[in-house]
């Protein structure tokens, strides 16, 4: 959740300052008014920009962890065990060291008088925002139990998509990585050999074969600089992603990337229409809601959209209108929000245009292998041709010599 800085004066008149952790201005305003404090002045505090190098070695907790830490709290508190028991059994079960020290400190708090949500919303690395509203919600409801198994669904949804993606690029994957040892290994050892052959006759070399010698010569002379060099952009990467400006660059980039670009795209906006139709079910207010689902999409890019979807509709607008505006939307999803304004059911008409965005997904994976399958042959075929050119056509050129030596 966002932070805000706030200026105003509590029951007595006296000047108060602080900050609060909400969902938006609105909600951060009825803190403060239920603190018996008027606000004054209230602004979103800036993020600030410098990178926490930790991150870069934080190891995030599976989605089979998450799934079945929520699967538990359902069991548990459908059996009305007390909260700072299931969480104490919770934290000495797990296998998880980074959830077991998490949960240890949500005990803290809870101990402490905080509620579930606000000592969750401590941990974003491992409660994200959408999750921590939705328990938010419960508690205030009465039905965190049910907020559970919702929580539990949708989690179990999240990792049956990626099951499949990871499933649909295994085989593209072990096909490059193969070329790429394929290659370091014929530098290393192989194309050394023919270079001292070829340098005994003095003859003029092929192109491919110049080429071949020189990234040869480059892998066995400079190979620790190599070793330097890609681990320099492998943490400038992600300390590039970790920025504002790179994590918005790169969300926008694997959008448009051939074939999987639009598989990343459906997909997204699957997640979106599924957490938002949760939240709306949820009770959840639609600003509020959307602010929160902007940050469960998992692609800046989008989130910055959906942030102006959620301004519309602060500005009067309808859910169509901001959804047509936001040009994420395929004219058949627009329809359906315009039946769902229109008949009330926004909430079911949402979880439609999920099943129908994750049927199209469903349908790009199991043919993405027969897609990507004639651009590694291309890969491959162009590696083969200039290795056979590099190596055989200044063998060619040397028999010729002989025989016309002869």
């Amino acid at each position: 959740m966002p932070t805000f800085e706030y200026r105003g004066r509590d029951a007595s008149g006296q000047a108060v300052t602080g900050k609060l952790d909400a969902a938006n201005a609105n909600a951060a305003a009825d803190q403060l008014m239920a603190r018996a404090v008027i606000p004054l002045e209230l602004r979103e505090a800036k993020a600030r920009q410098n990178v926490d190098f930790a991150a870069l070695f934080r190891s995030q907790i599976s989605l089979d962890e998450l799934q079945i830490f929520t699967r538990q709290m359902y069991s548990l508190t459908r059996s009305g065990i007390p909260m700072l028991r299931a969480i104490a059994g919770l934290a000495e079960s797990t296998h998880s060291k980074q959830l077991q020290a998490a949960l240890n400190e949500v005990l803290v708090q809870l101990t402490a008088g905080y509620s579930l949500s606000s000592a969750m919303n401590q941990h974003p690395h491992i409660f994200d925002p959408l999750f921590v509203s939705m328990v938010h919600v419960g508690e205030n409801t009465g039905r965190l139990e049910e907020t559970f198994m919702q929580l539990s669904k949708y989690i179990e949804r999240e990792q049956e998509t990626r099951r499949r993606i990871k499933a649909a690029v295994r085989y593209p994957i072990f096909v490059l990585l193969a070329v790429v040892i394929a290659l370091v290994v014929m530098n290393i050892f192989v194309i050394p050999k023919f270079a001292d052959m070829f340098s005994r006759f003095n003859a003029e070399l092929p192109w491919a074969t110049k080429l071949l010698i020189g990234t040869s010569s480059l892998f066995v002379n400079y190979w620790p600089l190599m070793i330097v060099g890609v681990g320099a952009a492998f943490f400038g990467i992600r300390y590039w992603h970790k920025t504002e400006n790179g994590e918005l660059q790169w969300d926008k980039m694997k959008l448009h990337l051939p074939v999987v670009g639009s598989i990343i795209e459906r997909s997204t906006l699957a997640r979106y229409c599924r957490s938002f139709a949760m939240m709306l079910g949820a009770g959840v207010p639609m600003t509020t809601a959307l602010s929160l689902v902007a940050d469960a999409v998992d692609n800046r890019f989008m989130h910055n959209r959906i942030v102006g979807m959620r301004r519309g509709i602060e500005a009067g607008e309808s859910m169509l209108r901001v959804s047509r505006n936001s040009k994420l939307f395929t004219p058949l999803v627009l329809q359906m929000v315009s039946v769902g304004e229109e008949t009330g059911q926004i909430e079911q008409l949402l979880n439609d245009a999920a099943d129908f965005y994750e049927g199209e997904v469903d349908y790009d994976l199991k043919n993405l292998t027969a897609r990507l399958e004639p651009i590694l042959i291309g890969i491959v075929a162009v590696i083969v041709l200039i290795l056979a050119l590099g190596i055989y056509l200044p063998m060619w050129d040397m028999l010729n010599v002989v025989k016309g030596g002869r």
